[in-house]
């Protein structure tokens, strides 16, 4: 899963998921674009890439819900590393409600995050790939677009199903420019993000955050919840040439919660 001489962008790389994906490009050999709408996260993850990889690396702040930003990520990282190979749409946001609680502002903001920005992320790195026919675009979705009953909320679980629908449909539409489009569909992944799920589902049940962990393991047939380096790997393999010829997929790393 070399990555040598690539260059890649991920979206919500100041932490979590994203940057497990950010550090795991780098070590595969890419030059890294970080961004993330938190500048300072961003700027982290960069130290962590020159401390653990011998690859370049830049921080760019965005917000992927304003298309112009998306515009000038993009161009940025363009200008710096002279192409554009992997685009990673990892930005994500959500909240733990039930569907009776969630308002217009909810639907708002994680529709703009989860599906506007994975759509515009994806349409302005194809326009950087086309004219090369070469590219790799790679969705982070969720098992809560499955159907997965332990989703945060509706919404959030809608957005993702969006994504799935979106990457294959993409994909089919952009196979003639011989570009990848996949997405990962993470399960429960230990993050600050899920530990804050967590903890809420702990407080609404009156069990500790453990007996809450032990028992949502149990749901898991490998008995274990993903590392971000889980989802980091599946990332790297598919936008290596060892995936050339996989697109249109979505991949669950839920440690076989769904297996369809």
């Amino acid at each position: 899963m070399n990555l040598d001489g690539k260059s890649a962008i991920v979206t919500g790389a100041g932490g979590g998921i994203g940057r497990a994906i950010a550090l795991g490009m780098a070590c595969a050999g890419a030059r890294v674009a970080v961004a993330d709408i938190d500048s300072r996260a961003a700027a982290e993850t960069v130290s962590m890439i020159d401390a653990s990889a011998a690859s370049e690396s830049i921080a760019i702040t965005a917000d992927v819900g304003d298309v112009e930003q998306i515009d000038q990520m993009v161009a940025t990282a363009v200008q710096r590393f002279g192409r554009l190979d992997v685009m990673v749409n990892n930005a994500g946001v959500t909240r733990r409600a039930y569907v009776m609680d969630l308002t217009e502002e909810d639907f708002d903001r994680i529709n703009r995050v989860n599906f506007k920005g994975v759509f515009f992320g994806l349409q302005r790195a194809a326009r950087e790939m086309i004219p090369r026919r070469e590219g790799v675009i790679v969705n982070i979705a969720s098992i809560a677009g499955r159907g997965f009953g332990g989703a945060s909320n509706v919404i959030y679980a809608g957005t993702k199903g969006g994504v799935i629908a979106l990457t294959k449909l993409a994909a089919r539409q952009l196979a003639q420019h011989n570009l990848n489009v996949n997405a990962v569909c993470p399960g429960h992944t230990d993050t600050a993000l899920a530990g804050a799920n967590l903890v809420k589902r702990a407080e609404q049940k009156g069990i500790t955050v453990e007996e809450e962990r032990a028992e949502r393991v149990q749901d898991v047939p490998l008995r274990r919840f993903n590392e971000p380096a889980d989802i980091a790997d599946t990332v790297v393999f598919l936008a290596s040439p060892a995936a050339r010829n996989i697109t249109g997929q979505s991949i669950n790393v839920d440690g076989g919660i769904i297996t369809s």
